[in-house]
C-alpha cells in the first residue's frame, strides 16, 4: 500500500525534528546544517503524506458513521467530497517518491552544432537557439553566450550558452540529441524540401570542487581570433584552445577580447564536458549492469523533427505531433513539447519503482 511506503519518510522527518531540537546539536554547526538540509528535502513528501493519512482517516471515520441514524446522511455527503481527493493526492505523492536526478536544479551549458545539411543546418542552429532564448525569457531564466562560431550563410556552425535559473537542467535535459529540420531553403529555386540535422548537448554547470583538473593534463594554445572582418575581430592573440589530454576533449573560445576571459570561459565549458562525460559513462555502466538499453538517452538518436511546410513538430520518443511549429518556435512555447516528455518520464519511473 502507498501509505506503507510513506511511513519511513514520516518517521525520519519526525526523527530529524527531534534531533534538531536537541540542546547538543547547536554545538555542531556542520551536523545541524546537514540535518536541516535533509529535513528540508523531506518536507514536501512529509506534508503530502500527513495530508494523505488524515484524508484516509477522515474517510474511514465517515464510513463508520454512514449508517448512523443521526449522522449518516451528513457522513455520506462528506464521503462524496473526500473520496475523489484520494486519487489526485496519490498521483502527487507518487511523483514526489520518484528518485530525483541530482542535477535537476543545476544551471546548464547548452551546445548546438550544425550537422548534415551544410548552410541550412547552420541556419537552423540559429533558429533553434533563438527558440531557446525565447523559452528562457518566458521562464525567467538568464542566458550568457559562452562561445559562437558564426556561419557565412547566417546562423552558427556552433553556439554554446550558459542558461541560469530555476530547474533549468530538469526542463532542458530532454533536448539532448539530434534535431532534424525539413524545409525549403531560401536558396532553393525549385522549391524542394531539404532535410538537415543539428545536434544539441545539455551539460550541467559544475563547481570547481566537483571536477578537479590537473594543470599538467592541459595543453593551452593561444592564437589570433578569426572572424568575418570589421572592428569586432581581435588583432591580438586572445583566442584560446584548451585540450584535455586524458580525454581528448578540445574547447575553443574567442568571443571575448581578453585572453584571460576566453580561457576562463573555456575552462568552464571543459569542466562541464568532463562532468557530462563522467555522468554518461556512469549511466551506461548502470544500464549495462541492468542489461537494459531502453530509454538510455543516447545523444546519437534522432529525437525531434521540425517540418516547416506542414507547420509540424514531432517528438519521436513519445510519438507526439503538434501542428504549431511556428507558434512554438517564435513564442517560447517549448513547454508544449517538454511537459509531455516529463510526464512520460515520470510515468516510466513510477512503473520502475513499483508506484
Amino acid at each position: 500500500m502507498l501509505s506503507d511506503k510513506l511511513t519511513p519518510f514520516i518517521n525520519r522527518y519526525n526523527e530529524l525534528t527531534e534531533l534538531l531540537s536537541s540542546p547538543d546539536i547547536g554545538n555542531d554547526i556542520k551536523r545541524m546544517t546537514d540535518l536541516s538540509k535533509e529535513q528540508s528535502s523531506l518536507q514536501p513528501i512529509f506534508a503530502k503524506a500527513t495530508e494523505y493519512k488524515k484524508l484516509l482517516d477522515d474517510i474511514e471515520e465517515n464510513k463508520s458513521l454512514a449508517f448512523d441514524a443521526e449522522l449518516g446522511e451528513l457522513a455520506k455527503e462528506e464521503l462524496k467530497f473526500l473520496e475523489p481527493q484520494v486519487g489526485e493526492l496519490e498521483e502527487e505523492i507518487k511523483k514526489l517518491l520518484i528518485p530525483t536526478d541530482p542535477n535537476d536544479k543545476r544551471n546548464i551549458f547548452i551546445e548546438l552544432r550544425a550537422g548534415t545539411g551544410g548552410d541550412e543546418a547552420a541556419i537552423f542552429v540559429g533558429d533553434l537557439f533563438n527558440a531557446y532564448v525565447r523559452y528562457a525569457d518566458v521562464r525567467g531564466w538568464k542566458i550568457e553566450l559562452m562561445s559562437t562560431s558564426p556561419s557565412d550563410a547566417g546562423g552558427f556552425k556552433e553556439v554554446i550558452a550558459l542558461i541560469k535559473g530555476d530547474q533549468v537542467y530538469s526542463r532542458l535535459k530532454h533536448e539532448a540529441g539530434v534535431h532534424r529540420v525539413q524545409r525549403v531553403p531560401a536558396t532553393e529555386s525549385q522549391g524542394r524540401v531539404h532535410t538537415s540535422a543539428i545536434t544539441v548537448a545539455v551539460m550541467p554547470e559544475v563547481d570547481d570542487v566537483e571536477v578537479v583538473i590537473n594543470e599538467n593534463d592541459l595543453k593551452i594554445d593561444v592564437m589570433r581570433s578569426s572572424g568575418c572582418g570589421g572592428q569586432s575581430v581581435n588583432t591580438t592573440d586572445s583566442a584560446v584552445r584548451i585540450t584535455h589530454i586524458p580525454t581528448g576533449i578540445v574547447v575553443n573560445n574567442q568571443d571575448q577580447k581578453s585572453q584571460h576571459k576566453n580561457k576562463e570561459k573555456a575552462m568552464q565549458i571543459l569542466k562541464a564536458r568532463i562532468y557530462d562525460m563522467q555522468m554518461h559513462e556512469a549511466k551506461e555502466k548502470e544500464m549495462n549492469e541492468r542489461k537494459d538499453q531502453v530509454g538510455s538517452g543516447d545523444r546519437s538518436g534522432r529525437i525531434r523533427t521540425y517540418n516547416y511546410p506542414q507547420n509540424r513538430i514531432s517528438d519521436h520518443r513519445i510519438t507526439l505531433t503538434l501542428y504549431r511549429l511556428e507558434e512554438i518556435m517564435q513564442g517560447g512555447l517549448m513547454d508544449d513539447i517538454i511537459d509531455p516528455l516529463i510526464a512520460d518520464m515520470q510515468s516510466k519511473l513510477m512503473e520502475q519503482n513499483g508506484l
